[in-house]
């Protein structure tokens, strides 16, 4: 009998979310640096084998939405409570389970097995984390409760034979051969963003939106034209940097990501573009693919 299902995981902003579904799948999907809401969309990693398919899906991380761009986010995250066959939901050693009761009155309410996983136990002495057990299983009183570490890599082989156990019998979802629902482009988009994510500090990254104007490839190599927009002017200058070295910093670096992740030679243009306020506006924030409803 062949096994598959949707495993979707949830949490907060930077408990680990995008790191433990790139351990999980096995392939680097989902972008994972030490900034928070760093994921903005829905990203599913399917892994395959003879006799299995599991579709997991990363989210962004729920937060309270101050914009159209984090009402678009919340959206992604709430709409994995539905499609579910099993939920993961990622936290942290700092997090407290009262922090947003009303998602998480939803996640107590699902019919389907919910695991939690206590991240980052690495940096908690074990009373510490016998209490945070108890904490969160009195507000998840059906949730199975395991303790890892995404980074240190323990615990993760537990969680995969849990869900490997609790998945449903079903014929697969998708092609064996299929590994994401995203297509190339989304990849290059998302590796560009994970650079300006690292490079430049505190509103930069998150004014920013990447655009493939141009994915031509062949047998051996890759060419690529992107736009970066920004909100600002101001923006713009800080992007580009003095004589260009910012962007070209960004570039060279993408470009080494990009060719580890396709496995060919990249040529990679970038250029800047103006968009003011886009993450305020329905109409942009739909051209870049955000779902609004």
């Amino acid at each position: 009998m062949h096994k598959a299902g949707f495993v979707n995981i949830v949490g907060n902003p930077n408990v680990g979310k995008s790191t433990l579904m790139n351990l999980l799948v096995g392939e680097r999907i989902s972008i994972a640096t030490f900034k928070a809401q760093t994921t903005r969309h829905r990203i599913m990693g399917i892994l395959n084998t003879d006799d299995m398919q599991i579709v997991f899906s990363d989210t962004p991380g729920v937060l309270k939405p101050n914009y159209k761009l984090q009402e678009s986010m919340l959206n992604f995250s709430q709409s994995a409570l539905i499609d579910a066959d099993i939920l993961l939901y990622v936290t942290d050693t700092v997090e407290k389970p009262d922090k947003n009761t009303e998602f998480m009155e939803k996640v107590r309410n699902m019919n389907v097995p919910v695991l939690l996983l206590i991240n980052k136990i690495d940096l908690i002495n074990q009373d510490l984390l016998v209490k945070l057990v108890e904490e969160w299983h009195e507000m998840l009183p059906n949730a199975e409760i395991i303790p890892i570490s995404a980074m240190a890599k323990f615990n993760v082989d537990v969680v995969m034979k849990r869900i490997k156990d609790l998945l449903p019998d079903s014929p697969p979802y998708f092609g064996k051969d299929q590994w994401t629902d995203k297509p190339a482009r989304f990849f290059v988009t998302e590796i560009i963003r994970e650079k300006i994510l690292l490079y430049y500090d505190k509103e930069i990254p998150y004014s920013v939106e990447v655009v493939v104007e141009s994915f031509k490839e062949d047998p051996k190599s890759i060419h690529i034209n992107a736009v970066i927009y920004v909100e600002r002017d101001s923006q713009k200058g800080i992007i580009i940097g003095r004589q260009g070295r910012a962007l070209k910093k960004v570039a060279t670096e993408a470009r080494k990501t990009l060719e580890q992740f396709f496995g060919k030679s990249i040529y990679l243009e970038t250029f800047v573009k103006v968009d003011k306020d886009w993450r305020s506006s329905d109409k942009e924030l739909r051209n870049f693919g955000y779902q609004l409803d």
